[in-house]
């Protein structure tokens, strides 16, 4: 066994599902076509300075009008299953009312699509892009987004409830409320701490409402109901560092596995942010309703933090890895917690490569909750060089998917119930507040021409498809 996890030959089980995933804000494009209404990052991308260079997803990979052409790419890798989220501004444009026919049109021929090649479709309802008109009237802050969010989640059940195989509620809701009602660097760029603890129990009654809601209109018999979440894995420097992990454990980890997973927020969480809030907006029977059976627990996962109890001398260290924000991600503890610089490597986007964190991440999920496990989303961005025929040769991607890969099989050596794992991303994409200046993709797109080349990593994945084995 390898101690630098850079194992070769390690196979996956035939049922292990093995595919991409990608979000429609990042690469659909399309922004004002065919009844799309604005979303929280149509509003977001265009405030002076919230994005790198003004980016914005207005036409992304432009995958609205490619799709049988991307389709048609992922049969070409050999891919046995596909993650893509649902743009809700493309299905309602203002967040109610009747389901829009075109944009409903949109996800069934992709589905159609996904199954005509045999590729499973895993379908996410939210990542990320927020109904502007929801959020003018309070977005994930206010109770009836929630409400709304179900009402949404009924009506893609009854579109697409009789193909989809797996359906996920909400992809990583720690950053919708987190990062874009605390420390303001994702849309809707609020830094207001009770509304980002507001939000946290908003999109936890969402998701619930929403499984509640699939329930109640899918008609595929074999379905699976997941919530995709991205732990939040602090390692500690000194004897304080246990209690500075606890504090992001509960904040960044337990508000949502516990209302989800036990149908309770756990009393230190409750604690921790007394002086914010005492909760009053959870109301009576909604830790009832965010308590849903679910069959799989989606895991997104990138990096670790170091961190410690700041002892108040000099300067506070905050590199927790979403860079300067004038909030706070951490409301509660942000006073109080130092994050350390984390040893490399590092990715372009700064995050540290620790796959032996992901495997007893893994490990521990499985443990704690006893459910099946899916990696969503694991992958790195590397600053990527095409030649002149747009090929790129990027052997630390490899090296990257090889390790946490390694890790995976590991997991699952050790009991973890791993059922698949989905590379991000796809392709290169609108990488959020960092615009088009972080490539996370196994393959290239071209800003320009937006033609697409499949990189080394995609010719390297597609071989551990096809062999069901990590390749040499």
């Amino acid at each position: 066994m390898s101690d630098d996890y850079r194992e070769h030959g390690l196979e996956f089980p035939d049922t292990f599902l093995f595919g991409s995933a990608t979000a429609s804000y990042q690469i659909e494009g399309a922004a004002r076509e065919d009844g799309r209404g604005a979303s929280i990052w149509d509003t977001f991308s265009r405030q002076p300075g919230a994005v790198l260079h003004g980016h914005t997803g207005d036409v992304a990979c432009d995958h609205y009008h490619r799709l049988d052409d991307d389709l048609d790419l992922m049969q070409r890798l050999g891919l046995q299953a596909y993650r893509f989220s649902i743009a809700w501004p493309r299905i309602q444009a203002e967040g109610s009312g009747p389901a829009n026919e075109k944009g409903v049109a949109f996800y069934s021929r992709l589905v159609d699509g996904l199954l005509a090649r045999g590729i499973t479709p895993i379908a996410t309802l939210y990542h990320w892009d927020l109904p502007q008109t929801l959020e003018d009237a309070g977005g994930w802050a206010a109770r009836d987004t929630a409400l709304r969010f179900g009402d949404y989640a009924q009506l893609m059940g009854e579109a697409l409830g009789d193909r989809v195989a797996v359906w996920t509620t909400l992809n990583e809701p720690w950053c919708s409320a987190y990062l874009g009602y605390g420390a303001g660097v994702h849309a809707p760029g609020v830094t207001d701490r009770l509304a980002t603890l507001r939000a946290v129990h908003h999109l936890n009654l969402a998701h619930g409402l929403g499984i509640q809601a699939l329930r109640a209109s899918v008609t595929k018999p074999d379905v699976q109901y997941s919530a995709t979440l991205n732990p939040q894995v602090a390692r500690g420097v000194d004897d304080t560092s246990a209690e500075a992990i606890r504090r992001i454990d509960a904040l960044g980890n337990r508000a949502f596995t516990g209302p989800m997973l036990r149908g309770e927020y756990p009393a230190d969480l409750l604690a921790d942010t007394a002086s914010i809030t005492d909760w009053s907006f959870v109301e009576p029977g909604d830790l009832e309703q965010i308590h849903q059976p679910l069959d799989v627990l989606g895991v997104n996962y990138y990096s670790t933090m170091r961190v410690r109890l700041w002892n108040g001398v000099g300067e506070r260290a905050s590199a927790d890895g979403h860079g300067a924000s004038r909030g706070t991600a951490w409301p509660g503890a942000a006073e109080e917690i130092e994050f350390l610089p984390t040893d490399g490597p590092h990715t372009d986007m700064g995050w540290n490569i620790d796959p032996e964190a992901f495997e007893d991440l893994l490990v521990s999920l499985h443990a704690e909750y006893d459910l099946p496990l899916m990696v969503t989303e694991n992958g790195a961005a590397f600053p990527d060089v095409a030649d002149a025929d747009g090929h790129v040769a990027d052997a630390d991607r490899i090296d990257y998917l090889r390790q946490h890969l390694t890790a995976v099989h590991r997991a699952m050596g050790r009991g973890a119930d791993i059922v698949g794992y989905q590379v991000w991303s796809l392709m290169d994409n609108f990488e959020w507040a960092y615009g088009y200046t972080k490539r996370f993709g196994i393959v290239r797109v071209d800003y320009d021409s937006l033609e697409r080349t499949p990189k080394d990593s995609a010719q390297w994945y597609a071989r551990l498809i096809r062999e069901r084995a990590i390749p040499a």
